[in-house]
C-alpha cells in the first residue's frame, strides 16, 4: 500500500513528513473517496484523496489515545503494523500527536507487560519526580539569585516569586527557555519586566479597557524602565515593600 504524506485539505497545512504510517483527525467533514462514508473520524491520504481506514486497510487496528507512555511504546513494539495519529491545533499553527492505532492483539499483550512491572515504574517514576523536584528549587535558587546580583535593590521576597514564576517546569516560560536555563542577564531581565509590568503598572487595567497589547507596554515602558533603574542601583530597595 503506498501512503503518500499525510494532508488534511485547506485550510490547513501538510503535516511533516515522517517515517511510518500517519493518520490524520480531520477539523473538517470529509468523506471516503473510495466507499464514500463519513464524515470520517479518522483519515489517510492515499494517492491525494481521502480514504477510511477501512479503506486504507487498516481498519483492523485500535486506537489508544496518548497518556501513557510506556503502553504506547510496547504497543508499537508489539504490534507488526501501527500508525500515528495526529490533529491540526489551529492555535499554535502545528500537528500534534494524540495517540497511535495498534493490532487489539498487540495492546493486549503490551497492557500484561505493563500491568507485570507497574509497582517497579511506579517507584521509578517517584524517583524521578522527587530528582526533578530538587532540580527545580536548586534552579529556582540560582535563578533568583541572579536576579539579585544584576537588579541588588529587588527586594528578596519579590526575586524569590519572580524566579518560581519564570522557572515553572512545563510553562514555557522565559525561565524554562535555553536562555534562561543558561542564567543569561537578557533572560533573567526579561522576567523581572515582566512582573513589574503586571504587578506594578497599569498594564492590566489598560489590557481589560481594550487597549491594544503594544500600545499598552508603550504607554507603561517608562514606569518599568524607572523601576529596573531603582532596582539596578538599589536606591531604598530594601524597605521597599512588594506588591
Amino acid at each position: 500500500m503506498a501512503v503518500a504524506a499525510l494532508a488534511v485539505p485547506s485550510p490547513s497545512p501538510s503535516p511533516a513528513p515522517r517515517a511510518g504510517l500517519l493518520v490524520v483527525q480531520p477539523l473538517r467533514r470529509k468523506y471516503c473517496a473510495g466507499c464514500r462514508r463519513g464524515p470520517l473520524p479518522m483519515l489517510v491520504l492515499e494517492d491525494a484523496a481521502p480514504r477510511c481506514l477501512a479503506c486504507a486497510d487498516l481498519g483492523h487496528l485500535v486506537f489508544l489515545p496518548r497518556g501513557d507512555t510506556a503502553l504506547t511504546r510496547r504497543s508499537r513494539e508489539e504490534s507488526g503494523l501501527s500508525a500515528v495519529v495526529v490533529r491540526f491545533n489551529r492555535r499554535k499553527g502545528r500537528y500534534e500527536r494524540q495517540g497511535v492505532l495498534v493490532e487489539e492483539a498487540a495492546l493486549t499483550r503490551a497492557e500484561e507487560r505493563c500491568l507485570a512491572d507497574a509497582e517497579a515504574r511506579r517507584r521509578r517514576r517517584t524517583r524521578d519526580a522527587r530528582r526533578r523536584a530538587a532540580q527545580d528549587e536548586d534552579f529556582t535558587r540560582a535563578f533568583a539569585a541572579e536576579i539579585l546580583r544584576l537588579l541588588p535593590g529587588c527586594p528578596g521576597d519579590r526575586a524569590r516569586r519572580i524566579a518560581a514564576h519564570a522557572s515553572l517546569r512545563g510553562s514555557g516560560r522565559v525561565g524554562r527557555s535555553a536562555a534562561g536555563r543558561a542564567l543569561s542577564e537578557g533572560a533573567v531581565v526579561s522576567a523581572v519586566v515582566a512582573s513589574v509590568r503586571h504587578l506594578d503598572t497599569p498594564y492590566d487595567r489598560l489590557l481589560m479597557n481594550g487597549v491594544p497589547r503594544h500600545e499598552a507596554r508603550r504607554r507603561i515602558a517608562a514606569d518599568v524602565e524607572a523601576r529596573l533603574r531603582m532596582w539596578r542601583v538599589g536606591a531604598d530597595a530594601t524597605n521597599e515593600a512588594a506588591p
